[in-house]
Formats: C-alpha cells, structure tokens, sequence
C-alpha cells in the first residue's frame, strides 16, 4: 500500500531513504521510491518509523497508519542554516538563536550599516552527541505552524541559546561558519527600547516571510497549500510555470505562512560590502538591498530608529514619535491596520512619509498571532478578468495610491532604467544641477535586473492618487513601464514622497542624483 511520500526541506522528492516501520507485530523495511513515495505491507494502526539516508539527519517519528490517508515524512539535509527567535527584538530583550548543523559551528554577531561590524563573537557550539547540532523538522506541512528547532533536547537551561540584544538599533546579522567552510548569515532587527530619533526606518519582513520558500511553499510557491506529491520537476509541476494564463493566485484560501523558518534567501556572503553589486536573484529585493538604504543613511549622517514591520502591526512603533517614517524596496504585503495608522498620521497628524520602493503595499495580510500570517491573495484570474481594481489591495482595503501617490502595475516589469526629469524647479532637485528632459540613476548596484533607478517592478500615478500629487520625474522603461516620482502635501502638514521603484535603494549609493534628491527630502521632512 501507498503510506506516503518522503521529501527536503524544498518539499523536494527524496528517493532511496531507508525506512523501517516497527510495532508490537514487528518490523517492516522499505525504501523511497523515485518520487519519494513510500510503499509498503503494513496493517492499519501505529508504528514507530526510523528513517535514514547519507546526506541528511535521520530521525525517527511516531504515526499512525490509516487507509486513503498520506503521510508526508521530511526530512532535513546537511547544510548550515539558521534564525534568531523572535526574529525582531527590542534593545535589551533577548533572541534565541537556532541553528541547523551537520558539524560543530562559530557564530558572532555583526551590524549591518555603513561599515560591518563585528559586535562579539559568541563562541563555537558542539554537542557530546554525534551531530547533535544537527536540527530536527516536524513531518507534514511546516510552513504553516514554523520548524520547531530547538525543541528537542534542548530542556537543559545550561543548553539554551540566547542572546540580548545591544543598545543601538539596527539591522543585525549572525555569521555562522564550520572548519569545513560552510557558511551562513542571517538577519536580526533591533528596535530602540524606546524613541531616539526623529527618523523611523521599517524592514520589510513581511514580505520577506511571503517570498520565504523554505518548507515548500511561499507566496509564490504553492502559495494556497503544499499538493499531494512532492516535487520532482518545477517547470513541470509547479503551478507558476504550468497555468496556461500565467496565473499564480487562483483561488480564494490560502495556507498560512509562519515566519518561525529559516530564510536562505536574505543570505549575504561573508566577504560582501554594502557598496558591492547585489547578486543573486532574491537578494536584490529584500533584506541585502535594504542594507543599503541603511548604509546610505549613516555615510550621510542621518541618525535613525530601525523596526520590523511586525513590530509596527503589534502596536511597538508609535508614529507620533517621529517626524518622518522610511518604507523602502519591496514592502509589498501590509496588513489593514498598519495601513490605516499610516494614513491617518500622514492625512490628520501631519506625519512625512518617504516611500523608496516598489510594488508596495499590494496586497493585504492577516496575522492569526505574532508569527503567523495569511496572506489574502484573493482569485487574481478573476479580479484580472473584471478589471476593476488595481492591486490585490484594493478590493480589500482601497487602492494603495490614495495614501502612496502610485501604484504598480505589470507595464516595465523585469526592466531597469535612469529616470528623466519633469519638473526641474522643484526644491527635490536642489543642488543636483538637472534640468528639464536630463537624465539621473543610471548607476546601480542591482545584478538581477540591471539598467538603473527605474527598475525591477515600478509604481505609478493612478486615477486614486491624490488630486494634488505632483509627478517629478518618470523612468524610461520601455512600454511606457517607467516609475513615476511624485510628491503631495496633506492639509494636516503631512506630506508622501514617493519614487515607486525597487532598484533605488541599490542606486543610493552610487548615484550622485538619487543620493541628493533623497537626501533634500529627508532633510526638508524632518524640519
């Protein structure tokens, strides 16, 4: 009989795992199959299941049998993975560092601003046991409930791995690395433990949980619910490359996503700088681009108080203690009441937004608890079918150009390129000497999609942006696809400056005209 399937932590089909299923009656031995199924002669009821194979911590779990039922054995390969839990912290409180390792491992913890800074190394980290520090996945379906590291074997107080948090805020990262060379890096978002500054910069980690594939699903992959049978060839089974309309959200359910998972994807390599080129596919979108915002305030001296997004949604980021909030690259999933609270500040308490990404706030998330989130997808074929609204957003909540000033849409999608200035005279371009039709933000550190300021997914003026937004600059993507800069006041003395493109914080740093521009309106927002 067909008991199951056996797969990585890609939901990625196992073959050849040697299985043994034993109970008072016995034992039975079996191997994977192919496609990671797993048959055997077993009678109903439960079993203890040991399972095995080179390349991969082997464990054993408890299940029961039962006819037309599937069960998904998981199983986690040996490579260098981890997180700290809670992934965003304020100064002063504590994380729980988890780590996945088939050979004793260092850690330190760095900062991640200007400069990389080593802020202390935290020791290396072995266990008596034989690859004891290797972790242990639950079966089925983790990318709902987290991995659960940690969790066994770590009852001992004298095993507990934690660290506090330093007093400066920012983005952190733990470096972890073997004597073989294996290495890992991963992020940690600390707030101040109370107001500093004047200036708030949120992470976007919401979405860096809804780009997460580790488990089997993201957003993007199996974004409603991971399917019977693992994985055995993408392009032939994964439904983003297989719908014949290119459809990636067809239903009206989706699964939940925890953000208790490891992220391989905000991975920077060791040797990386905050002015070195962006490689890789993920990376040019999510946290490693944000490092560079990050680096850009600090080279120019703008002092800053860093939050995760999920801090803001918790009620941890007051708004009314500063003067100007900072949304960068790619913050494209908010939930309804962070949204709200944003508008409302920047329409009736006079809040200045600066809005340096893309593609954001797009589309709405609900948080079951402070790990946990459904993202509400809706039935893209059909919304795309009725044409009536802008962005996944919109049917939900309202179109995301009434509070931003732009919204994205498909035009210039995959296409970088420079901006061209509209309005010369307006004070964002003091000092920078352009003049009206020139050109600026052709340099950029972004390697997915290169070709300049205007890039990767774009955003632009809409019939719901304000009545008073007023366009700056427009980039020159081809199909009329470029990202519209804009800029409104609000009658509160609230103001949004927008520049609706992913790839400008990848040029920030390399770019005399975007660095300026910014700069003029960080500096005239905060008074």
């Amino acid at each position: 009989m067909l008991v199951g399937y056996v797969s990585d932590e890609r939901y990625v089909a196992i073959p050849d795992v040697l299985m043994e299923f034993e109970n008072e009656r016995g034992s039975v031995e079996t191997r994977s199959r192919a496609s990671g199924a797993v048959y055997a002669d077993l009678a109903p009821g439960h079993y203890r299941v040991t399972l095995n194979k080179p390349g991969f911590g082997g464990k054993r779990v408890e299940m029961t049998v039962t006819p037309g039922e599937l069960y998904q054995f998981r199983l986690l390969s040996d490579c260098l993975l981890g997180y700290p839990w809670p992934k965003w912290v304020k100064a002063g409180e504590s994380s729980e560092f988890r780590v996945h390792s088939p050979e004793a491992y260092e850690l330190e913890l760095w900062r991640y601003g200007w400069k990389k800074e080593l802020i202390r190394k935290l020791g290396w980290y072995d266990e008596h046991g034989p690859r004891a520090t290797v972790q242990i996945t639950p079966d089925g379906d983790y990318t709902r409930t987290g991995v659960e590291w940690n969790k066994f074997g770590y009852a001992n107080p004298a095993l507990k791995q934690y660290v506090t948090a330093p007093e400066q805020t920012g983005l952190y990262y733990f470096h972890a690395r073997t004597r073989s060379g294996l290495f890992f890096s991963f992020p940690w978002i600390v707030a101040p433990a109370r107001p500093q500054q004047k200036l708030a910069v949120l992470a976007s980690n919401i979405t860096w949980n809804a780009y997460n594939a580790f488990g089997g699903r993201s957003n993007y992959i199996n974004a409603d619910k991971l399917p019977a049978v693992p994985t055995v060839n993408s392009r032939q089974e994964l439904t983003r490359y297989t719908d014949p309309e290119y459809v990636n959200y067809g239903v009206e359910d989706y699964a939940p996503l925890s953000f208790e998972r490891p992220e391989f994807i905000n991975q920077v390599p060791e040797d990386e700088q905050v002015t070195n080129p962006i490689e890789g596919r993920t990376a040019c979108h999510l946290a490693p681009a944000e490092w560079r915002l990050l680096g850009w305030l600090e080279r120019e001296g703008f002092a800053y108080d860093f939050y995760a997004e999920t801090q803001f949604h918790f009620g941890q980021l007051n708004l009314d203690d500063y003067r100007v909030l900072i949304i960068s690259t790619h913050p494209e999933y908010w939930s309804r009441d962070m949204y709200f609270r944003l508008k409302t500040w920047v329409r009736e308490r006079g809040g200045k937004l600066m809005y340096l990404g893309g593609n954001g706030l797009n589309c709405e998330v609900d948080f079951l608890d402070d790990s946990t989130i459904v993202v509400q997808n809706g039935n893209e074929r059909e919304r795309v079918r009725q044409g009536t609204t802008e962005s996944r957003f919109h049917p939900r909540v309202e179109s995301e150009a009434n509070l931003l000033g732009v919204v994205f849409t498909y035009d210039g999608i995959m296409t970088s390129a420079p901006f061209r200035v509209v309005d010369p005279h307006h004070w964002v371009f003091a000092g920078t000497g352009l003049k009206a039709g020139q050109i600026f933000g052709e340099a950029s550190l972004h390697r997915r999609v290169p070709g300049g300021a205007s890039g990767h997914e774009t955003d632009k003026i809409s019939p719901h942006s304000p009545k008073n937004v007023h366009q700056l600059a427009h980039g020159l993507n081809p199909d009329q696809g470029g990202a519209d800069m804009v800029i409104y006041d609000t009658p509160s003395g609230g103001a949004v400056f927008s520049v609706g493109s992913i790839t400008w914080p990848s040029s920030i740093l390399v770019d005399d005209a975007v660095s300026k521009i910014t700069a003029n309106v960080l500096r005239r927002f905060l008074g």
